[in-house]
């Protein structure tokens, strides 16, 4: 037995936790990767599923097209 034992003392030593990836960093990968995530499933959706080209998702016509179709116009 120590002697802080026998006297009924305890010491209680804080643990410094050292982070790999600071919090900061963790929500820029988070918003990159949904991002990416999006565009992926974007690109699936469209030629994959669909009948269009992968790389027609990203044209500002085909979204005005599909914002059409959905309000009818």
């Amino acid at each position: 037995m120590d002697m802080e034992e026998q006297h009924g003392i305890t010491t209680k030593k804080k643990r410094v936790r050292i982070r790999l990836i600071p919090i900061w960093l963790r929500l820029v990968l988070l918003v990159i990767l949904m991002c990416v995530s999006l565009m992926a499933g974007a690109v699936v959706g469209f030629s994959v599923l669909g009948d269009g080209k992968a790389a027609d998702v990203f044209k500002p016509s085909t979204w005005v097209h599909i914002r059409d179709l959905v309000n009818k116009k």
